[in-house]
C-alpha cells in the first residue's frame, strides 16, 4: 500500500515538472519584461522567408543573398523552445536596429554586389511572392523583398518601420517598401554594381493597452474575422430540423412499435426491430479493435475539449510561436490514460482476454500513422533544405514525452479500466446462441449509402466555418474567434449523434442488428468528407504548388481527417447505444 502511494506521488511530481517545463512555451509575454526607456535598444530578429502559396515551405531569413551579419554573429542567445522549433522558426540576429521613440530616415543597412546566380535567384524568389517574417520585440514583422511587372524584376531597397507604443511599451510594428526605392535585376551588372540599402523607423503613440498588442497587422494578414452568421444559422436550422426528426421517431413511431410489441395477443406476427433483439447486443468481430478505436475517440474528444478551453482562456494568440502544437502535444500524452481506460474496460465488458494487446493498440492507432507521416514530410523538408524540417532535439523532445508520459498513462489507464467499474455490459435483452439471418437489405439501406448520408448532414453544419480554419492553417489569415468554433463543434457533435441515432432505427427495423460497426463508421464518416474537401481547397480555393507543399498538406490533412473519423465515431457508436438500450428496455420479450 505504501509502495502503491510512492508511485502515484512519483506520477503526479512527474506531471507537475512537465507542466512546468512546458509552461513558458504556451503563456502569454509578461508585461514587466517589454518596457523600455527612451533610446533603448528592442531586441530585433530575423525570421524566415519563403513563397507566400506555399507556408510550409519556409526558409532561414539568410538563404537568400540578402544583408547579414557574419556567419559567427548570426545566432541570437535563445534557449531552446519546443513550440517554436515545431513551427519551424528559426531567430537570427538583424542588422537593424530600432532604438525606442528614436526615428531614423534613411539609414544605411549594406552595401552588396550580386553575382549572376544571386541574380538569378532574386528573381526566381520575386516570382513566387516571396515574403519575410522578421520579430520586434516578440511581435512578427511581414514583407515582400520585391514585386514583378510583366518581365521586369524589381527587388525593395529601402523599407520603412512604423512603430506605435504607449508609454513605455511597444504596441504594433509593421513594414512599408518604398515603390521609388529600387533595383531593376535585369539591369543590374553583376559582381559590379553595388546595391545600397537602407531602411527608416518611424514612431505613432497610441492609446492601445499592452494587452491588446497586434500581433498580425491588417496591412498584410487578416487578423479580424467577421462572425460567420450564415454558417451559424444554418448549423442552427439543421439542429433544430435534426432534433425534432428525432423526436418525432421517439415519440411517434416507437410509441406505436411499443404498443405493437407489448400486446398480449397480436394478430399478426411481429415485424421490425423487436425480431432481433436476441442479436443485437452480440458483440461486433473484431472487437479488440473497436474497443481501441473507442477508447481513442474518447481521447480525442478530450483532447478537443481541452484545446478549445485553453484558446477560449486567451492560450493561444497569434504571436504565441507554437502554442498550439505544444498544448496538443501535451495533451495528447496527459489523455492517453482515458483512452487506455475506456478501451480496455469495454473490452473487458465484451469478454476480451488478451488485454496486453489492446492497450499496445490503443496506443498505437494515432502514434503509427502519425510517426509514418510525419517521417515522410519530414524527410521531404530535410530534402528540400526548409525550416520546417524539426530539429533533432524537438524529435527526441516529443518522443520522450511520449515514451515516459503518453505510454506510461495508457498502462495505468488500462489497468485501472480493468479493474474498476462494471465488469458486465449489462445488456437489457439476452443474446441467443445462434445468430438470426439478416434479410436482403434494398441498396438505398446499405452502409455505403448510410455513411453518405451520416457523413454530409454534419458536414454541412461546418463547411463554411471549415473554409475560415482551412485559410488560417493552410494560408495567413489568423482564426481568432474560438467561441464562435466552440460553438460549431457543439453542433457537430449534436448533429453526428443525432443522424447517427436515426440511422440505427432504420437499420434495426430492417431487422439488421450490424448496427455496432455500422453507427462508429455513420458518425466517422464526416473525418472522410473531410479528406475529400481537402483535395477540393487544395485544386480550387489555394495556390499552392510543388512537391514539399504537395507532402505536407495532403499528409497531415490525412492525420487530421483520421482523427475527427474516429472521435465522431465514438460520438456515433456512444449515441447509439444509449437508444438502442433504452427501446429494448421499454418491451417484453421472451
Amino acid at each position: 500500500m505504501e509502495g502503491r502511494r510512492l508511485r502515484s506521488r512519483r506520477t503526479f511530481l512527474t506531471l507537475v515538472l512537465l507542466f512546468c517545463a512546458l509552461s513558458p512555451f504556451v503563456v502569454r509575454a509578461d508585461e514587466d519584461n517589454y518596457e523600455y526607456k527612451d533610446g533603448e535598444v528592442i531586441p530585433f530578429l530575423v525570421n524566415t522567408i519563403g513563397p507566400y502559396a506555399n507556408p510550409s515551405e519556409i526558409y532561414g531569413y539568410y538563404s537568400l543573398p540578402v544583408c547579414a551579419p557574419p556567419k559567427e554573429q548570426r545566432s541570437p542567445d535563445r534557449t531552446f523552445n519546443l513550440g517554436e522549433s515545431l513551427e519551424g522558426d528559426e531567430f537570427k540576429k538583424s542588422l537593424y536596429v530600432l532604438k525606442f521613440k528614436v526615428e531614423e530616415k534613411d539609414k544605411p543597412l549594406c552595401s552588396k554586389q550580386f553575382t549572376v546566380e544571386e541574380v538569378t535567384r532574386l528573381k526566381k524568389a520575386i516570382e513566387e511572392y516571396y515574403y519575410f517574417e522578421l520579430l520586434c520585440d516578440d511581435l512578427p514583422v511581414h514583407g515582400f523583398i520585391g514585386t514583378v511587372d510583366g518581365d521586369k524584376h524589381y527587388l525593395f531597397t529601402h523599407v520603412q518601420f512604423n512603430v506605435l507604443y504607449n508609454k513605455n511599451q511597444v504596441i504594433a510594428v509593421n513594414v512599408t517598401s518604398d515603390l521609388r526605392k529600387v533595383v531593376e535585376l535585369n539591369e543590374l551588372t553583376p559582381n559590379e554594381q553595388s546595391v545600397h540599402f537602407t531602411y527608416a523607423v518611424k514612431w505613432h503613440e497610441t492609446d492601445t493597452p499592452f494587452e491588446d498588442r497586434v500581433y498580425l497587422p491588417s496591412l498584410f494578414f487578416n487578423s479580424e474575422m467577421e462572425i460567420h452568421w450564415l454558417s451559424i444559422m444554418n448549423s442552427f436550422v439543421l439542429v433544430i430540423l435534426l432534433t425534432g426528426f428525432l423526436s418525432i421517431i421517439i415519440m411517434r413511431v416507437l410509441k406505436s412499435d411499443y404498443s405493437r410489441y407489448n400486446e398480449e395477443e397480436a394478430d399478426e406476427e411481429d415485424y421490425g426491430w423487436k425480431l432481433v433483439h436476441g442479436d443485437v447486443f452480440r458483440f461486433p468481430p473484431a472487437k479488440n479493435l473497436f474497443c481501441a478505436m473507442v477508447g481513442t475517440g474518447a481521447q480525442f474528444l478530450c483532447i478537443a475539449a481541452g484545446l478549445l478551453l485553453l484558446a477560449l482562456v486567451g492560450m493561444f494568440y497569434p504571436g504565441s510561436h507554437g502554442s498550439l502544437y505544444t498544448a496538443t502535444i501535451v495533451l495528447y500524452a496527459l489523455t492517453s490514460a482515458v483512452a487506455g481506460g475506456v478501451s480496455a474496460r469495454l473490452f473487458r465488458q465484451m469478454q476480451g482476454q488478451k488485454w496486453s494487446w489492446n492497450i499496445l493498440l490503443c496506443a498505437s492507432l494515432f502514434a503509427v500513422p502519425f510517426l509514418s507521416v510525419f517521417t515522410f514530410v519530414n524527410s521531404t523538408a530535410l530534402s528540400y533544405g526548409t525550416t520546417t524540417a524539426i530539429s533533432f532535439w524537438a524529435v527526441v523532445t516529443v518522443c520522450l514525452i511520449w515514451v515516459f508520459v503518453g505510454l506510461p498513462l495508457t498502462v495505468f489507464g488500462g489497468i485501472a479500466g480493468r479493474r474498476l467499474g462494471a465488469t458486465e455490459f449489462a445488456a437489457p435483452c439476452r443474446t441467443k446462441m445462434a445468430p438470426r439471418q439478416i434479410p436482403s437489405i434494398p441498396w438505398y439501406r446499405q452502409a455505403p449509402v448510410q455513411m453518405i448520408m451520416a457523413g454530409f448532414l454534419p458536414f454541412s453544419a461546418i463547411y463554411i466555418e471549415l473554409y475560415y480554419i482551412y485559410t488560417s492553417v493552410w494560408g495567413h489569415n489568423s482564426y481568432t474567434l474560438w467561441g464562435i468554433l466552440a460553438l460549431v463543434f457543439l453542433i457537430l457533435i449534436v448533429v453526428t449523434a443525432c443522424i447517427t441515432i436515426a440511422l440505427t432505427y432504420f437499420q434495426l427495423s430492417m431487422e439488421d442488428y450490424r448496427w455496432w460497426w455500422r453507427s462508429f463508421a455513420s458518425g466517422g464518416s464526416t473525418g472522410v468528407f473531410i479528406f475529400v474537401h481537402s483535395f477540393f481547397y487544395y485544386a480550387y480555393r489555394s495556390k499552392m504548388h510543388g512537391f514539399l507543399q504537395l507532402s505536407f498538406y495532403f499528409g497531415y490533412m490525412s492525420l487530421v481527417s483520421w482523427f475527427f473519423f474516429v472521435m465522431l465515431g465514438t460520438v456515433g457508436w456512444w449515441s447509439a447505444l444509449v437508444f438502442v438500450r433504452n427501446i429494448y428496455r421499454n418491451i417484453h420479450v421472451d
